[in-house]
């Protein structure tokens, strides 16, 4: 099981090497333009390859996304006691509290650990985070009118067409699938170069800031996960995926709303580096638990 976890792991950490060692022996790297090209291409592709064949009925779809929507409001409702905790601006924190990587380090421990059965609702999850990320999550990051924000971010659109998708049981023509499946091919790899630059010019304190947080943040979202998924009375499978997912490492899309809102981007940057490295440890426990 832990050569299996670090297989998925391996291409995170791969990824924000490349762009560590880049910056380091004096490469030029345009984050700017990076950041832009991922919000207004990459991840919108990414959304809609992932989504638009996922099988799943709409009762299901509905309940994980109430459980989900549930467990995230209460992790940012809590941000602000951690924030005191550890002496950070709430606005820092906001994201990495609720936002974990659902996506592309979250759908493979679930179909390696639950198979097609579980991959369903891990689907789900993913969906609504996304959803979260790019409505608040845009608006938190925007230093103008959140809702133009809004209106100009083409994920959101994405993220309704695949759910048009997903309820209606319709698919993509093929000509379209097969394009958006190649855009979203350099979304993870560009999100993951761009951390490894900002990890680059992480001092010690922040990664000790880091670990910290992630020991505050990982026992709490298994515990507010399980409590919602027991309330709503999810399915065990459901609810399991549920706290598997709401465990995982801080997501690197955190990383770029810090940088497009200048938060503490190199701050926010060791909160995924650290929380990704916890992962190969944490995880083997929490799936000993669940399975």
């Amino acid at each position: 099981m832990l050569a299996e976890l670090f297989a998925v792991m391996a291409p995170v950490l791969a990824g924000a090497g490349l762009g560590f060692w880049w910056v380091r022996l004096g490469h030029p790297y345009p984050v700017d333009f990076i950041t832009r090209l991922v919000f207004n291409i990459g991840t919108p592709a990414l959304v809609l390859a992932s989504l638009s064949g996922a099988d799943i009925d709409a009762s299901t779809f509905g309940r994980t996304m109430l459980a989900t929507s549930l467990v995230m409001l209460t992790m940012g409702a809590a941000t602000f006691i951690v924030a005191k905790l550890l002496r950070r601006d709430w606005r820092v924190l906001l994201s990495p509290m609720m936002y974990p990587n659902t996506g592309n380090m979250g759908l493979p421990v679930v179909l390696y650990a639950f198979g097609s059965a579980g991959f369903a609702y891990g689907i789900t999850v993913m969906v609504t985070v996304s959803l979260f990320q790019f409505t608040l999550g845009t608006a938190m990051s925007s230093s103008g009118n959140p809702f133009k924000s809004l209106v100009k971010t083409p994920t959101v659109y994405a993220i309704v067409i695949a759910m048009v998708l997903l309820l209606t049981d319709t698919s993509l023509p093929p000509w379209l699938a097969n394009t958006v499946d190649l855009m979203s091919g350099f979304t993870v790899p560009l999100m993951l170069i761009t951390l490894g630059v900002s990890l680059a010019s992480i001092q010690v304190k922040s990664l000790r800031s880091g670990l910290g947080f992630s020991l505050v943040r990982i026992p709490l979202a298994a515990v507010i996960a399980w409590l919602v998924g027991g309330w709503l009375g999810l399915p065990p499978l459901a609810q399991s995926i549920l706290i598997l997912q709401m465990c995982m490492p801080v997501a690197v899309i955190n990383y770029l709303f810090a940088q497009r809102s200048q938060r503490e981007p190199a701050y926010v940057a060791s909160l995924v580096f650290c929380s990704t490295l916890l992962a190969l440890f944490y995880l083997p426990i929490v799936l000993a638990l669940l399975m």
